[in-house]
């Protein structure tokens, strides 16, 4: 996927708001391409997550249209869409979405099991480079939200993508920890031409944006 076009997409919570028309993306037409890192900041309750479910086909209560290289993507197949979520898009939940119950391997090889993208050895040295191949075998009810925020971020990276979504991914972080997952993820980003789209409220994740975008 080379383009990801937001045709005057506008969560249909909003359609009454009027603090909308300031918006740079809601009812705007926006094209993301693959390759360039997008930052799109607001205060909270601005559709921040809502843009991200839109885009990974969660939700479709939006005005407008969404296209994928020039397709609407309210026209794909359930089959259409799992392909793209297991080829061209990534995503980073803002609520991690990990099975408390799993260790920390168990949780990334729900992932790269579907995808076969990464070796043992390469996941491990991810885990060590994110801080947390101590937790490797820890549950992951176990671990601070911080550790938790780096385990889901890892297995953001166990699958190809063209874009990549990234719902608040340094909420829980320092500044330090902010910087050394944005170096893993722009290495990864580089590695596949990538496209990267992040969300924040404030607390940005360090990358070289080519685009900040206010919701």
């Amino acid at each position: 996927m080379e383009t990801i076009t937001l045709e005057r997409v506008l969560p249909a919570v909003f359609a009454e708001r009027p603090h909308c028309e300031a918006s740079e993306v809601w009812r705007r037409e926006v094209t993301l391409r693959r390759g360039e890192y997008c930052l799109f900041e607001a205060a909270s309750g601005a559709g921040k997550s809502s843009l991200c479910a839109f885009l990974y086909g969660m939700r479709r209560d939006y005005e407008g249209r969404i296209l994928f290289d020039g397709t609407d993507s309210r026209t794909l197949s359930p089959a259409a869409w799992e392909g793209l979520r297991r080829r061209s898009l990534s995503y980073l939940f803002q609520d991690l979405r990990l099975f408390g119950e799993l260790t920390v391997a168990e949780n990334l090889a729900l992932k790269n099991d579907l995808t076969g993208f990464l070796r043992r050895e390469e996941i491990d040295r991810l885990l060590a480079e994110a801080g947390i191949a101590d937790k490797r075998d820890v549950p992951a009810a176990r671990l601070s939200v911080g550790q938790q925020q780096r385990v889901a971020f890892v297995r953001c990276l166990c699958q190809p993508f063209d874009f990549i979504l990234l719902d608040e991914p340094v909420s829980h972080l320092d500044p330090a920890n902010g910087e050394i997952l944005a170096r893993l993820l722009v290495a990864e980003a580089r590695r596949q031409g990538a496209g990267i789209l992040v969300t924040s409220v404030g607390n940005r994740l360090p990358l070289p944006y080519d685009k900040i975008l206010t919701l």
